[in-house]
């Protein structure tokens, strides 16, 4: 166990942690709703640190990222557990375990041999990714700063329900904040992952680039029936455009059948096509599509001279027209960070 950084203490012995929006109310040996900060007579601990799950070199690409550092190897870890339930979680052996007595005998990678293996590897940068990174709060906390220190770049791939004061803690040492936006009403996030306030979400991505200048990127899973349409689709898009501006990259993605969500077909490829007409419209110069290889709405197109700059086929990446942060054509501001720009 490592002691909590963000917490604090109650009546009793009961304690509130300030790490999610959940700011959970644990009385002495309870968990909170992520099942990884356990009351110890008072005290708040984290069991997942440094309890590693998933590791593996990926493309930046696969984050998705699509404007940062792209054509990038990044070092990714996940860990145990998550502040949601998701109904169509892909990877719900980790983020929902059902004995929580097995994470400690799980693979261990410290901060600093995480950041020794990046660089080992070759990769860039560290992702946090997998499962929901603000869960092992305190872990990333201390590998971002280790990897900031040497010269990599750091990703948080988040649902975004941190709470301001964990974003302004790791803040610092984040470099990008890749992050699900799943739909837009009240109803359907509580259908889906049971969280009733989640327009909190949008307010520590605001932050996060307002702020700390992180790189943003936002993504939707596009369910049929759930989340697929004009009305959500239409607010996301126009809350990007207004809050985090034009440049910012949407990611609207298929949905494929998983979890408990296995009566649902896969999202046709016209809703996909139809979500990135309204992010166009809403006037979103960048709007991916995924889950959907070769698809013309995966590469990027310069918006001023329409010459593609970065040419995408699944995971393969090649930058054809990029200097620096704008397109090499024709000079326009593209919003990349890479080599030269971060």
């Amino acid at each position: 166990m490592h002691s909590a950084l963000l917490f604090q203490k109650l009546n009793n012995k009961r304690v509130q942690c300030n790490t999610c929006q959940w700011r959970c109310m644990i009385n002495p040996g309870k968990t909170g709703v992520c099942r990884m900060y356990l009351n110890r007579d008072g005290n708040l601990f984290n069991l997942n640190y440094a309890q590693v799950s998933s590791v593996a070199i990926d493309p930046i690409e696969k984050k998705p990222l699509f404007h940062f550092y792209p054509s990038s190897e990044v070092y990714s870890l996940g860990s145990w557990g998550c502040n949601f339930h998701c109904i169509h979680c892909q990877n719900w052996e980790i983020s929902c375990p059902e004995n929580t007595d097995l994470i400690p005998h799980s693979r261990q990678i410290t901060p600093v041999e995480a950041v020794r293996q990046a660089k080992r590897h070759g990769s860039r940068g560290i992702a946090w990714t997998y499962n929901e990174p603000a869960i092992w709060f305190e872990y990333t906390l201390e590998t971002a700063r280790l990897a900031k220190e040497n010269g990599l770049y750091t990703v948080y791939v988040t649902n975004g329900y941190m709470t301001p004061e964990a974003l302004d803690t790791i803040g610092p040492y984040l470099d990008a904040w890749r992050v699900d936006v799943k739909g837009f009403t009240d109803s359907f996030y509580r259908k889906l992952a049971k969280v009733y306030h989640w327009k909190g979400i949008l307010e520590v991505a605001e932050r996060a680039k307002s702020k700390w200048n992180m790189h943003v990127e936002v993504i939707t899973n596009i369910i049929p029936g759930l989340n697929d349409d004009d009305t959500q689709l239409k607010g996301i898009a126009n809350w990007i455009f207004n809050s985090l501006g034009d440049l910012t990259p949407w990611h609207v993605t298929r949905f494929y059948p998983q979890h408990l969500l296995m009566d649902i077909p896969p999202t046709p490829l016209k809703t996909l096509e139809h979500a990135v007409e309204i992010g166009r419209y809403a006037g979103l110069k960048f709007v991916y599509t995924g889950n959907v290889p070769g698809n013309k709405y995966e590469s990027t197109i310069c918006y001023n001279c329409g010459r593609e700059v970065v040419s995408r086929y699944g995971y393969h990446t090649e930058i054809v027209g990029l200097a620096g942060s704008k397109c090499k054509f024709c000079g326009v501001e593209l919003n990349f960070r890479n080599n030269l720009s971060l």
